[in-house]
């Protein structure tokens, strides 16, 4: 079955040239488009698609607006939310964060990486590029002021290697390789993190991990 997606930008050539890029995977299908971010929201709402790709900058409602409008605590039954941003947009991401984003796509990444980025959302699981989010990360981290919240229950040795391997940008199979264990035990352990830590995804669990100093 194809991953249906739904793309949200105030530029008609951007959207164009994402739907080539996406449509060109076999798995892959864009079902709808927005020019500004009521109407993306609108559409996401009644088309209920498998990932929105949202630009930051948009006319009505900017990409954060949108992204907790569809993926953050207060949305009845979330959607995973793209957020497409620039290194000069800095100020965005930490909101972006907090709002429930699934990731985070660079306009200039290159198609290999929006396609990756999709698909990982699709799967449940969050696009974390060391050369992209954590630069980001480490900006906005450093800057904000928001305590980072104490888990339920405290994380296991185990638990918080796994955590900042996820703030690294490890994978789930680079993650089981690093710390030889299999790929089943790492995603237990990323789902007891989530739980302990009332996060949806990894995004948020990267976001913690640095507000907790458990990576510089």
């Amino acid at each position: 079955m194809s991953i249906t997606v739904l793309l949200a930008d105030d530029q008609p050539m951007i959207r164009s040239c994402l739907r080539l890029i996406l449509e060109d995977q076999p798995d892959l299908r864009v079902i709808a488009e927005a020019g500004d971010g009521a109407e993306a929201v609108a559409l996401a709402r009644r088309l209920r698609p498998d990932v929105c790709l949202v630009d930051v900058q948009m006319p009505r409602m900017d990409g954060i607006e949108v992204t907790a409008a569809l993926a953050g605590p207060e949305a009845r039954d979330p959607l995973r939310v793209i957020v497409v941003t620039t290194f000069d947009l800095d100020e965005y991401v930490y909101g972006a964060l907090r709002g429930g984003a699934a990731g985070f796509v660079l306009k200039d990444a290159g198609p290999e990486l929006l396609v990756e980025a999709v698909r990982a959302a699709h799967a449940g699981d969050a696009l974390i590029s060391p050369s992209v989010t954590l630069r980001l990360l480490r900006h906005v981290t450093a800057t904000a002021l928001r305590p980072a919240r104490a888990p339920a229950q405290p994380l296991s040795e185990r638990e918080t290697e796994v955590v900042r391997a996820v703030a690294r940008g490890r994978t789930n199979q680079e993650i089981a390789a690093e710390l030889c264990i299999s790929l089943s035990t790492v995603k237990g352990h990323v789902s007891s993190v989530m739980a302990k830590l009332g996060m949806r995804n990894r995004v948020e669990i990267v976001a913690w991990a640095w507000e907790s100093r458990l990576v510089r």
